[in-house]
């Protein structure tokens, strides 16, 4: 691995990263609140334009094409209205689609609607895939994984990650580099991934509150050796974020910025994290750009993504 800070675009433009979870459509639905509804306490929004976007595991996947990687999207969805607008939302962006359809399941979609800048409410729609569905997304994933230099598992727990387990070992089996976003308070899901990338609130549920520092080193540690993997990175938003391996620990203070909108910034950190590894970087040296892709986003509204020319604008 090169431990080069920056790659060029023709490095990165080389590096495929396989993307496989819980894809989302986010829509979003703008107006104006002029007065409170007579009927309730509550705004009434006069929705003048909808915007839609990929969100979940798409989105993960789209922020690896903006910085100028390539990426394939493993998913499985509905076969509904809303999975077809996602279906070609992701193919306006460049990634390679392979989506699991089932009629029984309902599309993830996450509606927000927006007055005077904020978000006022957020709607979900939502249920869980079927086994058959699940067990023909592994099958795809044996015929995927070896034409990438990394995969990435988007974990919503909305189901969509049912045999992660078994996916992980075939692909560390294979020499890939394995990251992970993970999801609930049962790691052991994610036993010998390269790296897995949890926020504070995350990891707590995991190892419980801790007291200092040191307290939070040793914990840390505890369950990276436990599961077996290489590296676990904790993503602490206004702190920064800490790496900790082998070596030890490796802390990186936040940028700062102003904070617009966190929506989607873990999915920019870990795009980030797997793009660089994919292009042949080490992950100590992926984290301080991965930490930069998301003092970036969250400036921006909504789900958004960062271009490589922002990343490495400053260096």
């Amino acid at each position: 691995m090169t431990t080069n800070s920056k790659l060029t675009a023709e490095q990165i433009s080389k590096a495929r990263v396989l993307v496989v979870g819980d894809a989302m459509l986010d829509r979003y639905w703008y107006g104006a609140v002029d007065r409170i509804s007579p009927e309730a306490p509550v705004p009434v929004v006069r929705i003048s334009h909808t915007e839609e976007r990929v969100g979940g595991a798409a989105n993960v996947a789209s922020n690896i094409v903006s910085i100028g990687a390539q990426a394939s999207l493993l998913t499985v969805v509905g076969d509904d209205e809303a999975s077809h607008q996602l279906e070609a939302l992701v193919a306006k962006t460049g990634i390679t689609p392979h989506f699991g359809r089932d009629a029984r399941l309902k599309t993830t979609v996450k509606l927000r609607v927006i007055g005077r800048q904020q978000q006022l409410i957020r709607l979900d729609f939502e249920n869980t895939p079927e086994n058959e569905v699940l067990a023909s997304q592994s099958a795809t994933f044996e015929k995927l994984y070896p034409q990438h230099d990394a995969v990435l598992f988007s974990d919503y727990g909305k189901g969509g990650l049912a045999h992660i387990p078994l996916m992980i070992e075939q692909a560390r089996a294979a020499g890939k580099v394995v990251l992970v976003d993970p999801k609930g308070s049962d790691y052991t899901r994610y036993q010998n991934a390269t790296v897995i990338t949890p926020n504070r609130a995350e990891l707590e549920q995991v190892i419980g509150h801790w007291r200092d520092e040191a307290d939070l080193q040793a914990r840390a540690q505890n369950l990276r050796t436990a599961l077996k993997l290489h590296s676990l990175l904790l993503t602490r938003a206004e702190a920064g974020m800490t790496l900790f391996d082998e070596a030890g620990f490796l802390h990186v203070p936040a940028v700062a910025r102003e904070v617009f909108d966190v929506t989607g910034a873990g999915d920019t950190v870990i795009a980030t994290l797997a793009t660089m590894v994919a292009a042949g970087m080490s992950l100590r040296d992926a984290v301080p750009v991965a930490n930069r892709a998301g003092g970036i986003v969250v400036g921006k509204f909504g789900t958004a993504t960062v271009s490589y020319d922002e990343l490495f604008a400053a260096n």
